[in-house]
């Protein structure tokens, strides 16, 4: 009996040297992932969960729409196996460099993945109701004006994730991908895939129900970035400020939006902490309506798993908090 515990200590040495090689091993051995944006980021690295972890580019609070590559951007280009971005309508900083920094590695183009949902870029700063043919609106979570074709870059919006269901798209894509390119690790991956979707389905339940209060409350954005968001759960964008971040509007159309406002009412004007909020100040000037932030690229947020259900969270939470606040 002594001499078996005197065994035990060593037993239990070797047990943890192995379970430490082990993990040392599987780190290893994982394959060198680089991801474009923070919400995919955290899509993929929800997937690759006890694996490794992937390399995000568009860190911190930066956008994808003013982004300049960075000499570790390069590198972690040079050196990756797979590539995950949405496509050149999202990241156009990204096209040249993938062709020649990422040349050795899978690129993997998301707003490509079967399944994922297409929406045509809007024109003008106030939007009509969305049209199902007969005048109606098209009621939540419903496909019509959805895309499922091929399109030439740029002719759609490509804030694809703001949908769960894309999300869904994208995680099945992912999961392909790195399944391929690591066989070994398959298994982690699906399961993974698994639980990864079974979260979505709640989360999308979970919003559904929270912004169901307000469904009716017409607010205007920063920039038209949620059409996604907005079919998936029936919420009302009345417009936005701008149809792209990068452009500065004219003065036109920000009195365009300014008249909006003042006919709706006490509505909501939300901003985006990238970007210089003194047009939406000017948009509110002499109006009822109340600002908030909407942060559809998670740049306050930090990355990880858990950024894409905080990124939906957060802004279902904010446009809750405004409209209930208009009566």
């Amino acid at each position: 009996m002594n001499a078996i515990k005197a065994l035990l200590p060593l037993a239990a040495s070797l047990l943890l040297s192995g379970l430490l090689a082990s993990t040392a091993a599987t780190a290893a051995d994982a394959p060198k992932v680089v991801v474009s944006i923070k919400p995919i980021h955290s899509l993929v690295a929800a997937i690759m969960q006890g694996i490794g972890t992937p390399d995000l580019i568009v860190d911190g609070a930066a956008s994808p729409h003013t982004y300049a590559l960075k000499p570790s951007n390069a590198r972690s280009l040079q050196q990756a196996q797979v590539v995950f971005w949405v496509g050149p309508g999202m990241e156009a900083f990204l096209q040249k460099p993938l062709s020649s920094l990422g040349s050795n590695a899978t690129i993997v183009e998301l707003d490509q993945a079967p399944g994922i949902a297409k929406l045509k870029f809007r024109e003008g700063g106030v939007f009509e109701p969305h049209d199902d043919g007969d005048g109606d609106e098209a009621p939540a979570g419903d496909s019509h004006g959805h895309d499922h074709g091929d399109h030439d870059h740029g002719e759609f919006d490509t804030h694809l994730w703001l949908d769960p269901h894309n999300a869904k798209a994208m995680v099945a894509e992912i999961t392909t991908s790195l399944v391929a390119a690591d066989p070994v690790n398959a298994l982690t991956y699906e399961t993974n895939q698994k639980t990864l979707n079974d979260k979505l389905d709640a989360l999308d339940a979970e919003i559904a129900s929270t912004l169901a209060p307000v469904r009716d409350k017409p607010f205007i954005v920063f920039h038209d970035a949620y059409q996604y968001f907005e079919h998936r759960y029936g919420v009302r964008v009345s417009g936005s400020i701008t149809v792209s971040p990068e452009t500065i509007p004219g003065a036109q159309r920000v009195a365009e939006i300014h008249s909006k406002v003042a006919d709706l009412g006490a509505t909501c004007v939300f901003a985006e902490p990238q970007f210089e909020p003194k047009l939406v100040n000017v948009v509110l000037e002499g109006t009822s309506a109340k600002s908030g932030v909407l942060d559809p690229e998670a740049a306050t947020l930090p990355q990880g798993p858990e950024l894409y259900f905080d990124l939906m969270r957060g802004i279902a939470s904010s446009l809750k908090s405004c409209l209930a606040a208009q009566g």
